[in-house]
């Protein structure tokens, strides 16, 4: 049997997403569609939701692809097209130590993110930071990636509750395997 050649890889802000699509990515040859880059412009200029659901909606619609996240007006996209979902299901301490530590790496080194970004200290401290957002979806993400999990009839779900357990798990997984 084939590996799966759509993945969703989900969680909340700071889980590690990027990350683990960077990785599967790489060990599974599939090509890995950083949400960000398909959802802001320069400047941090959110793009109109219904372009989103373009931009998504032509990935999801490839054969091979591999999405770092899925927004609640185009999640039903990848869930209908995805042959497997990844939840990043840590703890809050872990996934917040982990947003706190990159965007205090990001604002300090000025680091280029989506479309030639930048966080700051300002962003940081908005009621638009992705702290506040972290805070804000948490529990519903959470709940949500339980829920498939527990749902028949969608695609299936690993579900990662410690970076120990995927860790086990890609340590397992060759070219091609899910």
């Amino acid at each position: 049997m084939a590996g799966p050649s759509r993945i969703l890889v989900y969680g909340v802000y700071g889980s590690g997403k990027s990350t683990l699509a960077e990785e599967l990515a790489r060990r599974l040859g599939l090509p890995w569609h950083p949400v960000d880059d398909l959802t802001w412009e320069p400047g941090w200029v959110e793009v109109p939701t219904a372009v989103q659901r373009q931009r998504i909606g032509a990935i999801c619609r490839q054969r091979r692809w591999i999405l770092d996240g899925a927004y609640g007006p185009w999640l039903d996209l990848p869930l209908a097209h995805a042959d497997l979902v990844i939840g990043l299901d840590y703890p809050r301490w872990l996934s917040l130590w982990r947003l706190l530590r990159r965007t205090a790496r990001r604002v300090v080194t000025r680091e280029t993110i989506c479309n030639g970004n930048h966080e700051s200290l300002g962003s940081v401290f908005s009621t638009e930071s992705v702290v506040v957002w972290h805070f804000g979806s948490f529990a519903g993400k959470r709940r949500r990636m339980r829920r498939w999990q527990a749902e028949p009839g969608g695609p299936p779900v690993l579900l990662f509750r410690r970076p120990a357990d995927l860790e086990r798990w890609l340590a397992g997984l060759g070219p091609g395997q899910p």
